[in-house]
């Protein structure tokens, strides 16, 4: 698996979900195993050339968080163009044009989706923006903009012979926000629109037995996963695992979650402060809570917290609580563990591609209408 010039030690990449795969997130995936690829938030192109100081917050790596892409959206040629140069400059390995966003913030301005519409005039823009770097370009799209407008393998088609390194995508069109499920007949189609260039598959990877499902079913050369690594930060990990030997490995326990969290919450203070950071770790903790078992106490002391102390106030007062549903080892009775990740009407164990997601809602991020 290469993108561009770039050889990648796995297939799976790290999906930008606005408002959460910051530099925190990325570096705890990352330290987790089995990913090699991230991708930044997706930034707005003018915010990053006037060095809005949030714009850079939203590009700010580390030695650790390689390889990077730097993900842009906007429709001005001279300011896409531009703003690619800019991410050249701060060491990213890749620039990714966000053609998939369906958001309304976005795709008012012709960025996101919209860009899914006019194909002669995205082409022209990706062409401005390949000619002014010397490090690969890649695009996110959508399906197309709804049903009836399913332009994804006539773009692909267009952005590879205007000199595109890769695509990555979501098998929804603009008009399904989420909502649904993923098509995977749409990405075999795009896949099949291309010549030679990598097509990484995007939607509803929330276990090891779904990546796989749709690298059989489409054909592509990866998956990308976004809100399935907020549910099971550990999924890069046991997805690599699963492909290279077909075993799945066990989910981990209690112990590992709360280390995983406290060292998630950690870089939250580091990179943003201790008060900020906290305030802002309040909508990423409830999700390590889902598997926890009971959790309300958690998940409603959680998002009050304002500090470091606050925080291990929280998981202190909670492990007290929780201690009556476990038994002397320490691990939860069976009727108080959650349910395994595998639906309960799937007949191969071994086979979760049908997980049920309505335990898995559109993460709230920054932009109100997803």
């Amino acid at each position: 698996m290469r993108i561009g010039q770039h050889p990648l030690s796995s297939n799976l990449f790290l999906s930008p979900l606005a408002g959460y795969t910051n530099l925190p997130m990325r570096l705890t995936l990352r330290e987790l195993g089995g990913l090699d690829w991230a991708t930044t938030d997706l930034v707005n192109a003018r915010s990053l050339l006037e060095r809005n100081r949030v714009a850079l917050q939203l590009v700010a790596s580390s030695p650790e968080d390689r390889p990077l892409a730097i993900q842009l959206f906007g429709s001005v040629p001279e300011e896409m163009r531009d703003a690619a140069v800019m991410c050249q400059e701060l060491g990213a390995q890749t620039v990714d044009i966000n053609m998939g966003c369906p958001v309304r913030k976005v795709v008012s301005i012709g960025g996101g989706s919209a860009m899914m519409t006019e194909l002669a005039k995205t082409a022209s823009l990706v062409r401005g923006m390949i000619g002014a770097v010397k490090i690969p370009v890649t695009a996110k799209m959508r399906l197309g903009w709804d049903d009836d407008n399913l332009t994804a393998p006539d773009l692909a088609r267009v952005l590879e012979d205007a000199g595109v390194a890769a695509i990555f995508v979501h098998g929804r069109t603009r008009a399904q926000g989420f909502s649904g499920t993923v098509n995977l007949a749409g990405i075999r189609a795009v896949v099949q629109a291309v010549r030679s260039i990598p097509v990484i598959g995007n939607g509803d990877i929330t276990t090891p037995g779904a990546a796989k499902h749709m690298l059989d079913e489409t054909g592509c050369a990866g998956v990308s996963i976004g809100r399935g690594a907020f549910y099971d930060p550990w999924i890069f990990r046991r997805t690599d695992h699963y492909l290279r030997t077909g075993e799945l490995t066990p989910e981990p326990d209690f112990n590992e979650r709360l280390r995983v969290l406290r060292r998630h919450f950690e870089r939250y203070v580091e990179f943003y402060g201790e008060e900020h950071g906290s305030r802002l770790f309040r909508k990423v903790a409830p999700w390590y809570a889902k598997r926890f078992g009971p959790a309300k106490p958690f998940k409603t002391g959680i998002i009050t917290i304002k500090s470091r102390a606050d925080f291990e106030a929280v998981i202190a007062s909670y492990l007290a609580w929780r201690a009556q549903f476990c038994d002397e080892a320490g691990g939860l009775r069976a009727k108080f563990a959650p349910a395994p990740m595998v639906a309960s009407f799937m007949r191969d164990p071994s086979d979760d591609s049908a997980l049920d997601r309505s335990a898995i809602p559109v993460p709230k991020g920054p932009v109100e209408v997803w």
